[in-house]
């Protein structure tokens, strides 16, 4: 088994020669080839220099350089991209992540796991702006997904890579890759990891991208559940809009008919035209996202599953040896 170690850096070159000397002690104790793919994601300061050195020093390092900073999603999906390895194990650069807790998540996928995935339970960041708004995201997105980790920050994770090749990564969808390995049928666990105070530089990142992970949060729920059906869900928020302004021009249309209520004065009236059109407007969504839906998965080919294995078929034996 080969072991691709995937590490997204932005200006982090106090951090990475102390990362790579620290990592290469854990990966050279293993019995297993390996490659570590530092991923620069447009660097300001002298880390990408730093890391040409480890390159030109250490024939299992590849050093992928980002034209301009493009973020951590990015990165993540490049490192998925030009790793080699059977499993792929991905930490941050910033050294909070314990290089020495690998073992221990590649012991928990030789139990059948295809995706382990880290849980910071001593996280050593301030509360009020980390901890705490972590604490919240990872409650909604359990709920909203329905994959319950205590973590999706927690970006020390192992991946079996066949895995992160059925794994599409945009905006700033890398905390939810759970999620979507588990909406490809992966096989998912969380282990505790040790998390370590930041010795140098300062955090990537802040409060304000909540807003953004809301939105990806939204995103990821559509994709899960209605990529291959939105007429299901436009549909359903069509008949309901729709069906409600029909029953209350209804009601207006009785009441006017025989007990001599007036309509054209009442704002009702304009609720109900209001509440019908946008009912037609979503009906037209869904269909408009069904027609999408049949070019992108007819025009590439793409499946609309995904097949873990075969049993009985030679070819597939012979594709497997």
């Amino acid at each position: 088994m080969k072991l691709s170690v995937v590490i997204p850096v932005y200006n982090e070159e106090e951090n990475i020669n102390l990362l790579y000397e620290e990592l290469k002690g854990v990966l050279n104790s293993l019995e297993h080839d390996h490659e570590i793919l530092f991923v620069d994601d447009g660097s300001s300061d002298g880390s990408l220099s730093l890391l040409e050195k480890i390159q030109k020093q250490d024939q299992h390092t590849v050093v992928v350089s980002f034209r301009r900073n493009f973020g951590q999603t990015a990165a993540m999906s490049a490192g998925f991209d030009y790793a080699t390895g059977d499993v792929i194990v991905t930490m941050d650069g910033d050294m909070q992540n314990d290089p020495h807790d690998i073992p221990m998540f590649l012991e928990k996928m030789d139990q059948g796991y295809e995706l382990v995935s880290g849980w910071r339970h001593d996280r050593q960041d301030p509360f009020l702006n980390r901890r705490l708004p972590s604490m919240i995201a990872n409650k909604v997105i359990s709920v909203v997904t329905g994959v319950h980790l205590h973590d999706y920050g927690c970006t020390l994770k192992t991946f079996r890579k066949e895995i992160t090749q059925g794994i599409r990564l945009y905006g700033e969808m890398h905390r939810f890759i759970p999620a979507i390995a588990s909406g490809v049928g992966g096989k998912i666990t969380e282990v505790k990891a040790n998390h370590r105070s930041r010795r140098f530089g300062t955090s990537k990142y802040g409060i304000s991208r909540t807003l953004r992970v809301v939105l990806d949060l939204m995103t990821v729920k559509f994709l899960l559940s209605y990529a291959t059906r939105p007429i299901h869900v436009f549909g359903t928020l069509g008949l309901l809009s729709g069906g409600s302004g029909f029953l209350i021009a209804l009601i207006m249309t009785i009441q006017r008919m025989f007990f001599d209520v007036p309509m054209g004065n009442r704002p009702l009236l304009l609720l109900a035209i209001l509440l019908i059109l946008m009912g037609m407007q979503f009906i037209y969504m869904g269909l408009l996202g069904e027609l999408q839906v049949r070019t992108y998965h007819e025009s590439q080919e793409k499946p609309i599953y995904v097949v873990r294995k075969v049993f009985g078929r030679q070819d597939q034996k012979d594709q497997e040896e």
